[in-house]
C-alpha cells in the first residue's frame, strides 16, 4: 500500500525540480535576452552615431554610495564603475529571465510572454534608475523611450525563443516515424 506521505513527497519533489528546472532556463534565457539588448543597443548607436549611454556607470556610482561600498582611488573606481556598470546590467537580465520563468510566463504563447519579458526587463532596470535617481522616465523624449523599449523587446523575443528551445530540447525524440499498421480488411 502506498502512503500519502509518500505520494505528496513525490509530488513535492517533482514540483521542486520544475522549479529549479524553470530558474536555471529562465537565468540562460535572461542571459541571451541580455545579449540580445546589448546588441540591437549597439546597432542603434552605430547607425545614429550616438553615444554610449552612461546610466550604467552612474548606477554603480549612486549605488556604491548608497551602499557605503568604496571602489577605490577615483582613477580606479571609473574603471571599476565601466566594468561593473555592464555586469549589472547582466545581473538584472539574468535575475528576470529567472524570475519571469519561475511565476509561469513560460506557458503563455509566444507574443505575449515576449512582450510581458521585456516590459519586466524594463520596468525593472527602469525601476532601478529611478529609484537611484539616475533618471526620471517623465522627462524622456519619444526618442528615449523608443531607445529604451526596443531592445527591451528584443529583450523578450530571445529570451523566449531561448525558453522554448530549452523546452524542446527536453523532449522525447523518436529516431524513428511511427509507422501505420495495415489492418487486414
Amino acid at each position: 500500500m502506498i502512503s500519502l506521505a509518500a505520494v505528496t513527497g513525490s509530488t513535492r519533489r517533482a514540483a521542486s525540480a520544475g522549479q529549479v528546472t524553470d530558474l536555471v532556463d529562465g537565468a540562460i534565457a535572461g542571459a541571451v535576452g541580455s545579449v540580445a539588448l546589448n546588441v540591437v543597443t549597439y546597432l542603434d548607436m552605430t547607425v545614429r552615431g550616438r553615444p554610449a549611454s552612461s546610466t550604467p556607470q552612474e548606477s554603480v556610482r549612486r549605488l556604491t554610495e548608497a551602499l557605503h561600498v568604496g571602489l577605490g582611488p577615483e582613477d580606479r573606481a571609473a574603471n571599476r564603475r565601466s566594468g561593473l556598470g555592464p555586469l549589472l546590467g547582466y545581473a538584472v537580465g539574468v535575475a528576470c529571465g529567472a524570475a519571469l520563468t519561475v511565476v509561469g510566463l513560460r506557458r503563455l504563447p509566444g507574443p505575449v510572454a515576449a512582450g510581458i519579458f521585456g516590459a519586466g526587463a524594463m520596468l525593472t532596470s527602469d525601476g532601478m534608475l529611478t529609484v537611484l535617481r539616475v533618471t526620471d522616465p517623465r522627462r524622456w523624449s519619444g526618442t528615449d523611450w523608443l531607445s529604451d523599449v526596443v531592445p527591451h523587446l528584443a529583450y523578450g523575443m530571445a529570451a523566449v525563443a531561448t525558453l522554448d528551445q530549452l523546452g524542446r530540447s527536453r523532449r522525447p525524440h523518436r529516431r524513428f516515424p511511427l509507422r501505420a499498421r495495415v489492418h487486414p480488411g
